[in-house]
């Protein structure tokens, strides 16, 4: 088998006789019996030999930087059962807190769980469902987000923490409204996990 690759960089990677093995869904081993060689179109060459020993190209997810509010979500605080996820927007007022309720509303409205009211899960009553929170906010956003009011959109259940991360997105809303309160075009984009469980 072989393999060619063309980079934005106008690089070619060719690949003969290249053996791709998934061992499981993070992990892959490639190997080859034969040279690997790149070359640019400008002519210029380079030559690679993998080695005799294949080494294991370990792919895993992309790491990110988090800013933790309180503990790392999910956690062994609580036996999970479900995660519900959603997003929000406000697309007009650059208020990040009201993008993050209505993420949290997304994410439980078109469910019901009545495994607690119902006693469906043996020896486990209404009052010990818990809820763990994780939102993808910008990070220049964070320290305007009103947790509180996050919080108030859950009807019941006890929360154990919240962990706001770098994610979610600023972007434009093509317009400035200012009688909805806009400075700016800005539209504010919060994502949410929410983990319930007891």
């Amino acid at each position: 088998m072989s393999l060619s690759l063309i980079s934005g960089s106008n690089s070619i990677i060719h690949c003969p006789n290249l053996h791709l093995r998934r061992q499981s869904p993070s992990f892959s081993r490639i190997s080859s019996s034969l040279p690997l060689s790149l070359t640019s179109r400008s002519k210029q060459s380079f030559l690679h030999q993998f080695p005799r020993n294949p080494r294991p190209i370990k792919v895993g997810a992309m790491e990110t930087t988090a800013e933790t509010i309180s503990g790392s979500v999910p956690n062994a605080a609580m036996k999970l059962l479900f995660v519900e996820m959603g997003v929000g927007y406000d697309q007009h007022g650059q208020d990040v807190t009201s993008a993050a309720m209505r993420a949290c509303k997304n994410a439980i409205s078109s469910n019901s769980i009545p495994a607690f009211r119902r006693g469906s899960i043996p020896g486990v009553s209404f009052g010990e469902m818990k809820l763990q929170i994780k939102l993808g906010v910008p990070r220049s956003l964070h320290q305007q987000l009103d947790l509180d009011k996050v919080k108030s959109i859950f009807p019941y259940g006890e929360i154990l923490n919240v962990e706001v991360v770098d994610g979610g997105l600023i972007c434009s809303s093509g317009v400035l409204v200012e009688e909805m309160g806009d400075t700016n075009e800005d539209c504010y984009i919060v994502n949410v996990a929410v983990y319930i469980g007891y």
